[in-house]
């Protein structure tokens, strides 16, 4: 089992996800203004749950995935950033990269919190799996998330769909990444 490390940044922490954690999870992946570019629907319970053991499991398979982001003042979870190999069914194929993600509960939009665990985030991405290329996916109508990914070095290289929603795929590469 990968041990999963804990990330200070000015604000935030980035930590292993915790049992107690689930149900800020779930009321954020029932919040519709945070699905709406994340499958377009509200999560159930049932179906957060899954998605918060799938981000738990990612580490010990691939050795990364996801971080639960804490406020540092409050001890608030505010949401997730990280990566994953979700093994989609996805043209072109992103396998076997590092899928990078970050959703924020919408009372921390705005604020630069995403832009400070993203930050975090790829850089231990890239300090302990240089040679991985880092992708994401981004729905068209979601200009916060491509201006987070611009800003830390993501291209657009791909336009495909995805469940029948349009998608933008983004890559990101280290000087002799694969």
């Amino acid at each position: 089992m990968h041990r999963v490390p804990v990330i200070e940044t000015e604000r935030l922490l980035l930590r292993p996800y915790r049992r107690d954690d689930f149900p800020s999870y779930s009321a954020l992946f029932g919040d519709e203004e945070v699905t709406r570019h994340v499958g377009g629907v509200p999560y159930t319970r049932e179906q957060s749950w899954t998605r918060f053991l799938r981000q738990v499991g990612m580490w010990h398979y691939f050795g990364f995935g996801f971080f639960a982001i804490q406020e540092k003042e409050g001890g608030a979870f505010i949401g997730e950033a990280g990566f994953h190999d979700p093994h989609r069914q996805i043209t072109p194929s992103l396998e076997g990269t590092m899928e990078m993600g970050w959703a924020l509960s919408p009372k921390s939009h705005g604020r630069g919190l995403a832009s400070e665990a993203v930050s975090a985030a790829l850089a231990w991405g890239d300090r302990e799996f240089p040679s991985l290329r880092k992708t994401c996916i981004i729905e068209p109508g979601n200009g916060a998330s491509i201006r987070v990914a611009l800003k830390h070095g993501f291209k657009e290289f791909w336009r495909t769909t995805y469940h029948g929603r349009p998608m933008l795929m983004f890559e990101r590469r280290l000087a002799g990444a694969a």
